[in-house]
């Protein structure tokens, strides 16, 4: 199935694009800065997430690891 129909795929895949935008955003700020509206601005949004909610989507990330190493 793809990750749309599965809703564990499209966690995973939701964690990690936060995850990734953070990181992208820690390296060089100013690529996502520029596109803060329109359909990049789904990025900026992401990476703003991961910045502030970093204790909570790592404790999710660490449950979804679990998860899907050992309840699959």
């Amino acid at each position: 199935q793809s990750a749309i129909f599965n809703f564990q795929s499209l966690l995973t895949v939701i964690l990690l694009l936060i995850c990734t935008c953070a990181y992208i955003r820690s390296l060089a700020p100013s690529i996502l800065d520029k596109n803060k509206t329109g359909v990049l601005g789904i990025f900026w949004k992401c990476a703003r997430i991961g910045e502030r909610k970093s204790p909570y989507v790592a404790l999710c990330c660490v449950v979804m690891a679990f998860s899907i190493l050992f309840a699959q």
